[in-house]
């Protein structure tokens, strides 16, 4: 087994003296060059999430630890490998309105990398190319090509950065929060693009969400963070009906279940307490809760 993406005991920290804040602890992870995976990265706001996705991506360093892509540091790979870096580690972003530069047409948003990464030998080759990426995750090229970002909904700006990414044939797709600031309605269509470029196309997919109904739908398996540590990895099935960490039971518990009869109880609710809580330095962090 060859490791595409590994993340090997890495840790990142901002601030410096004493006002510091650990983002991510020890962290590690393992993406299969060979067999596509679909991974969620679960927890709540403040667990470490986009911190990690930033160094996936190569966007910042890290503290400590490394980030090797096909067995190279991040950081110390030639141009011609951080190229290729580029090329198969794609990211789709939570939000699909900044994405958009609103003076181009949304065709500019997918004729750039085709150029960029030379992978089209003509301009007819690159039409054919885009509109085969709009027709994989559920757009029609009549109805879409351009068009100006602000006359696309949501939805279809979202599915368009997906299509951008599919475009440059990627190994791996960090999606962010992908369908956090889309309406309900669209959500489920979105999820079946991404679990399609999955099954179809053989893409490995690292899902970052705080949602574990939508991880639960299309992973395989999750791992779940609480301030930069791990509280829970393992087959997402298993973890979601019999969690084992306390953490992950609250997080599941909050999950609102389709029943008017249900209440929520207060009385249930974990008080939480900051002062104190990575304590000496040793044991779980969320003991104080």
């Amino acid at each position: 087994m060859s490791a595409l993406l590994e993340v090997r005991d890495v840790s990142r920290v901002f601030g410096s003296g004493l006002n510091t804040t650990v983002a991510l602890d020890r962290f590690s992870l393992t993406v299969d060059g060979d067999t596509p995976s679909f991974t969620a990265i679960a927890g709540e706001s403040g667990s470490g999430k986009t911190t990690l996705a930033r160094l996936l991506l190569g966007f910042i360093p890290p503290t400590s630890g490394e980030v090797l892509y096909r067995g190279q540091n991040l950081w110390h790979m030639a141009r011609r490998e951080w190229w290729t870096f580029r090329r198969e580690v794609q990211a789709i972003f939570q939000d699909p309105f900044e994405v958009f530069n609103p003076f181009y047409r949304v065709d500019h948003l997918l004729t750039i990398p085709v150029s960029k990464f030379r992978l089209a030998r003509s301009k007819a080759e690159t039409r054919e190319q885009i509109e085969r990426a709009l027709l994989a995750v559920g757009l029609r090229p009549e109805e879409t090509l351009g068009r100006y970002p602000h006359q696309l909904s949501g939805g279809q700006r979202q599915r368009l950065t997906v299509a951008r990414a599919l475009l440059l044939q990627p190994r791996l797709i960090i999606a962010d929060e992908p369908v956090s600031m889309v309406d309900a309605s669209l959500r489920a269509t979105i999820l079946e693009s991404l679990k399609k470029l999955h099954t179809d196309f053989g893409i490995s997919f690292l899902y970052i969400t705080h949602d574990l109904t939508t991880a639960y739908q299309i992973c395989d398996q999750i791992i779940v963070l609480y301030r930069g540590s791990v509280a829970e990895v393992g087959d997402v099935d298993m973890v979601i009906k019999d969690p084992r960490h306390p953490y992950s039971k609250l997080l599941i518990s909050s999950i609102p279940e389709p029943d008017v009869d249900t209440r929520w109880d207060d009385d249930q609710a974990l008080p939480s307490r900051v002062e104190g809580l990575r304590g000496n330095g040793r044991g779980c962090l969320f003991a104080d809760r």
